[in-house]
């Protein structure tokens, strides 16, 4: 108000000039819109700090910046709305709703690939949980989803609600529900209730209709492909940073922070059903796919299973105990493979040291084949013992330089040069190989050559073959003159 007409004017028009904060990301988010159309700016903020971690920006900021680029550069958004009923919120702990969804994406090389998931929500806090496989899913899979869901929940919800599907109900027999076998026995074991949808009634699971949407549209969507595990490692970090920590459209909270309080609301978890069902092959523990690094994937940890593990089976079994110990279980033999504290933290790897292959056998042995050139083998062996305890990191490389020259020398001048390097504290191989040459050279021009010459022909035959190679370097006679004359 304190200014005068031009100031304002001038104002304005640097208001509508200055630099916003996404016009460093302005190409990146125009390639995204114009490859896909539809694309919404809740993915768009997604995608945003996935690729630039870096990078603090509110949804409403991106929400703007993407609609002004949409009118900018004419790149309409196409939409396609259903009519919805409201309907009360649910008590926590209530119930968790429960549904399937399929995408395909595509592979680095250009393919096309089907996936499948499960996906589960919590009513009220609508806290979710999702696994995905490459295959349709069996029951087997649906009954491991819900303990590993029931895991990520820290509990069981009082019903559990679904839509007809075959995996899992038989018929409804006008009202009495006739469940597969499988599921009808993990069911009575974990004493769940469980009740299915009709066809075409969103507002019997529009939450979860909605969770299905969401991850399809969110996460799945235009992402690419590179291999079962990885996806679903990013779908769960997708969960931590955006599925169940952003503010929800209608509850207008964050799903982790009404989690906390309805996770006290849930059934606890009873030891596992393993023992109480053993008679029924299929659901005798959850299963985890064996990744190449000889690791499995249990709530956001990776624990560790002995090493040659991925090449001998694809899957394992796990169980989790009262004392919050997780079991890995050969899935053949049954026999227990590795054991693990749970950890509670995220990110993590638990690896048991029996796990981890034993480089130092490796050492042992290579340490012991160069002492063997030595006259004196035990104080080689403690010398480089030392080296080994000075330069643990490079010990590999250092007795490989060493190997090299001491195999091709004369056994005089290597005990030599060992004891030499001994007495002057000289703990590493290329100090080592320094000093053979050395004193190699000291043999030849300072030393009698018979000190180091021994009795043997073949010995004798390499000496002379040295000195035969030597040769002395001529100089000019002015070099001579200009050092008399002081121009040196």
């Amino acid at each position: 108000m304190k200014r005068d007409p031009e100031m304002v004017s001038e104002w304005v028009k640097n208001t509508k000039n200055r630099k916003k904060i996404l016009d460093s990301y302005k190409e990146t988010i125009l390639f995204w819109l114009r490859h896909n159309p539809d694309m919404t700016a809740a993915q768009l903020h997604d995608w945003l700090i996935e690729k630039f971690p870096g990078l603090e920006v509110a949804e409403s900021t991106v929400r703007l910046y993407v609609r002004n680029l949409r009118k900018e550069y004419d790149i309409p958004k196409e939409s396609h709305p259903r009519s919805y009923e409201a309907v009360p919120e649910l008590p926590m702990g209530l119930q968790a709703q429960v549904d399937f969804g399929q995408t395909e994406q595509t592979t680095s090389g250009g393919k096309k690939e089907k996936l499948r998931f499960i996906a589960f929500v919590l009513a009220n806090s609508r806290y979710k949980y999702m696994e995905w496989l490459d295959r349709p899913f069996t029951t087997r899979d649906v009954i491991n989803a819900h303990e590993n869901a029931f895991h990520y929940f820290g509990g069981i919800p009082e019903e559990l609600v679904y839509d007809q599907d075959a995996l899992l109900i038989v018929s409804e027999n006008n009202g009495d529900l006739i469940l597969t076998k499988d599921f009808q026995s993990y069911k009575e074991n974990r004493d769940l209730t469980v009740w299915m949808c009709r066809g075409a009634d969103p507002e019997s699971k529009g939450k979860i209709e909605n969770v299905v949407k969401y991850i399809k549209n969110n996460f799945a969507k235009y992402r690419n492909y590179y291999g079962l595990d990885k996806w679903n490692e990013t779908a769960w970090e997708w969960l931590e940073r955006t599925g169940n920590y952003k503010h929800h459209n209608t509850t207008k909270k964050r799903p982790i922070e009404v989690f906390t309080l309805e996770k006290q609301h849930l059934r606890p978890i009873s030891k596992t059903i393993g023992n109480s069902i053993a008679n029924i092959n299929d659901i005798s523990s959850m299963t985890r796919t064996v990744r190449k690094d000889n690791t499995i994937i249990y709530q956001y940890n990776r624990y560790s299973v002995p090493l040659g593990t991925y090449h001998k089976t694809e899957k394992v079994n796990i169980e989790t105990t009262d004392n919050g110990m997780l079991m890995v279980y050969e899935p053949k033999t049954e026999s227990i493979i590795a054991k693990h504290k749970i950890n509670s933290g995220r990110g993590q790897l638990i690896q048991d040291t029996n796990h981890k292959r034993d480089r130092s056998k490796g050492i042992d042995a290579f340490i012991e084949t160069v002492a063997t050139y030595f006259s004196n083998k035990e104080l080689a062996w403690e010398y480089l013992q030392e080296i080994r305890r000075q330069r643990g990191k490079y010990i590999r490389d250092q007795l490989q330089l060493m190997m090299k020259h001491v195999k091709q020398q004369n056994q005089l001048v290597i005990d030599t040069t060992l004891t030499r390097c001994i007495n002057k504290r000289l703990y590493s191989a290329t100090d080592f190989v320094d000093m053979l040459h050395y004193i190699m050279k000291q043999s030849i021009h300072d030393e009698p050559v018979d000190k180091y010459i021994s009795d043997t022909p073949q010995r004798v035959h390499y000496w002379s073959d040295t000195i035969k190679q030597t040769t002395t370097r001529t100089r000019d006679m002015d070099e001579y003159v200009s050092v008399l004359e002081g121009d040196a």
